[in-house]
């Protein structure tokens, strides 16, 4: 089974068919799609101009998404190798129970559905490596009240999510699930609580 690396390779590779780079491209995010694979997939062709359905498309398109999704894997994978190193030292100096954002980071492991869509046509305009720079600056501070991609205040708390975790909340503006521990538990209680007073 072909790794990232070499997928990217095919995609970027003029000698290859284009339906091989296109699969190759859509094969990368197996490995990595930070909205999850189909809301990643819409992101890269809407972002770069071809059809999700088109079996041919424009060569350099291809390959300038495929470099979007290079560039927010390098981000996630410093963030991972950051949070490693983190952990190792708190085990060192004896924190042996992991935080909430630790448990997040674990339900997203290798950066699938880092910033899950479940709704695969809505999701972030900015570039992916953007938005997981602006995620992951606000796991590193203080909780707060919007969601940190798009700072929209529109939190819509939604169960039955293709996801783990199956229920959160959901930014009503650009439609990523915000991690919990990015959001103070006064607003994670309101977001619960308006969802529950809303008639089914």
């Amino acid at each position: 089974m072909a790794g990232f690396r070499s997928l990217a390779r095919q995609v970027r590779d003029p000698r290859c068919d284009l339906a091989l780079r296109r699969y190759s491209l859509r094969k990368c995010l197996e490995r990595f799609a930070p909205y999850g694979h189909r809301a990643t997939w819409d992101h890269l062709c809407s972002r770069w101009g071809f059809d999700p359905e088109d079996r041919s498309p424009d060569p350099a398109r291809l390959v300038a998404a495929m470099d979007e999704l290079e560039e927010a894997r390098t981000v996630w994978l410093a963030y991972e190798v950051e949070f490693a190193r983190r952990r190792k030292r708190e085990k060192h100096d004896g924190l042996r129970r992991p935080g909430s954002v630790d448990d997040w980071h674990r339900l997203t492991w290798g950066g699938f559905g880092v910033a899950w869509c479940d709704d695969p046509r809505v999701h972030p305009r900015e570039p992916l490596a953007e938005v997981l720079r602006r995620l992951i600056a606000a796991l590193e501070r203080e909780p707060g009240a919007v969601c940190p991609v798009c700072e929209g205040g529109r939190l819509v708390w939604k169960y039955g999510l293709a996801h783990e975790p199956s229920a959160g909340p959901v930014c009503a503006d650009c439609g990523i699930l915000v991690p919990r521990p990015v959001l103070t538990p006064e607003v994670l209680a309101d977001t619960r609580r308006e969802r529950q007073l809303v008639p089914a």
